[in-house]
């Protein structure tokens, strides 16, 4: 009798990707479980539209699926793969937003409330929005280290592999990028609600 494979022992990404490119379906079904949250997530901290992080983290997984049949086992991790054209899928995004130049509507704002939980939800909205536009004003190497890094969680090495740099390059870029985050956001710690104890 076969057992489903996601209760066997796990399988590599890499393992994952031959048997998809053998015909495997099931292969392509656990690898996408585990690869799609990833790079939606990324995707979207380096947009911030959830809209074009779900057509961003498709586009890669669709490229992926295309390149299965001629990878290369030991050339590079799936996952950092993923995590490369997600990045660079989304600068194309980010540098086409910037040739259109449309401004976009602003959403009505929400009804205010005298309960602290809405006017704390609205706080962590402003300081997210925030946080996103001066993300978006850094240069796009430095905006993918600086999410790679701090909002990803991502160690060094692994962001060296996804962008194709230097580990010190990789420093460079996120030390740059928080030095200008800093700046960006310099004198808006009480507009967003944060007073000295924060």
């Amino acid at each position: 009798m076969d057992m489903p494979r996601d209760t066997q022992a796990p399988l590599s990404d890499e393992a994952l990707l031959g048997l998809y490119a053998a015909g495997d379906r099931e292969a392509a079904r656990l690898l996408t479980g585990r690869l799609a949250p990833r790079a939606f997530a990324h995707a979207l901290r380096m947009l911030g539209d959830r809209a074009e992080a779900e057509d961003v983290a498709q586009e890669a997984l669709l490229r992926l699926w295309k390149v299965a049949p001629d990878w290369r086992p030991g050339e590079a991790q799936v996952s950092t793969w993923v995590y490369r054209v997600v990045g660079n899928l989304a600068t194309d995004r980010l540098r086409a937003r910037k040739r259109r130049r449309a401004e976009p509507l602003e959403d009505a704002p929400e009804p205010a409330s005298d309960q602290p939980a809405v006017l704390q939800r609205l706080i962590e909205a402003d300081r997210m929005a925030a946080l996103q536009a001066a993300l978006a004003d850094l240069p796009d190497r430095q905006r993918q280290a600086v999410v790679l890094r701090h909002i990803e969680g991502l160690a060094n090495p692994q962001i060296a592999a996804i962008m194709a740099i230097g580990v010190e390059a990789v420093e460079s870029l996120t030390a740059r990028g928080k030095r200008a985050l800093a700046a960006l956001l310099a004198g808006r710690r009480e507009d967003l609600g944060y007073d000295d104890a924060d």
